[in-house]
């Protein structure tokens, strides 16, 4: 979605976008159960549901283990549990009001993953600039702290002869401008190109393929190894394989670490047009299927 937000909007002449993403300081531990109740409720969440959930929340003991020596417990009533299952829904539902109210700024939120477009067009920035205030008002409010120094802003600008952005400020600390970001596990260039996204793939890819060959070495069976790079290597090649399908040259680049794969196992293995094809099929499918996806 971000990416369509953005090709969309640069599609047309004397726009740009800014992309704020936005870093908090420690997340889940700052759910507060008794806003989360008001959130569930306004959700038409179970009374049975949101009493359960509230009680588990508060009155949480913990302590601090180093070696043998182990603190005394502390009594925690806020927050969710660390890897907790239920804490990434938790904290989507905890921040299910904060939206944004201008058509041309998008608040994306993936568990604590919060990203704010803005898509300027005549060089005015003004709704950008609200929402970015509306959302540090929102977590002021919500008991959610801003890490000012670990977020940071791309500005993402093809126009000739672009003026030099004006900086943007996080309680009164300047915003750290980049030209790449790892978005959701997708490095996200300034160009929008995917090379470096590419590169990253194959990295991961090719340490994979060192375990392929320390099992071929103690003659696994050949079912087992297709199953060992199909969840270990090609899992990493088709990482959001639907939204940066590469070019030609970075096809060959990934398509080599395939036919590597098949050397080392000893039989064909579904190639990288495949894979993108049937994957593409499969997110149409869940696209149409689903009345809520903005894609139809």
């Amino acid at each position: 979605m971000a990416l369509q937000f953005l090709l969309q909007q640069l599609d047309t002449a004397g726009t740009y976008a800014r992309i704020l993403f936005v870093d908090f300081s420690s997340a889940f531990n700052t759910i507060i159960p008794a806003l989360l109740q008001d959130q569930l409720s306004q959700l038409h969440v179970p009374d049975s549901t949101c009493r359960w959930i509230t009680d588990f929340l508060p009155d949480r003991k913990q302590h601090m283990r180093l070696g043998k020596h182990v603190s005394d417990p502390r009594t925690i009533s806020t927050g969710s549990p660390q890897g907790c299952v239920l804490s990434p829904l938790l904290f989507s539902l905890y921040t299910n009001s904060c939206t944004s109210s201008h058509q041309s700024v998008k608040l994306l939120k993936f568990a604590d993953n919060t990203t704010l477009i803005g898509l300027i067009s005549g060089g005015d920035e003004s709704a950008y600039r609200w929402e970015m205030d509306h959302l540090v008002t929102w977590c002021w409010e919500n008991h959610l702290e801003l890490n000012a120094l670990k977020t940071v802003e791309m500005v993402v600008d093809f126009r000739k002869n672009a003026t030099p952005p004006t900086p943007i400020t996080l309680f009164d600390s300047p915003v750290t401008a980049v030209t790449s970001f790892r978005f959701l596990g997708t490095i996200i260039a300034l160009d929008l190109k995917r090379e470096q996204n590419i590169c990253s793939l194959i990295k991961k890819a090719q340490q994979r393929m060192f375990f392929l060959r320390q099992l071929k070495k103690f003659n696994l069976p050949r079912t087992m190894m297709v199953n060992f790079y199909t969840f270990i290597t090609e899992s990493i090649l088709t990482e959001s394989i639907t939204i940066w399908y590469a070019t030609a040259k970075d096809k060959g680049r990934l398509q080599r670490v395939i036919r590597s794969a098949e050397k080392v196992i000893g039989c064909n293995l579904p190639s990288l047009h495949n894979l993108h094809a049937s994957r593409t099929l499969r997110r149409a499918g869940k696209i149409v299927a689903d009345p809520s996806h903005p894609g139809p």
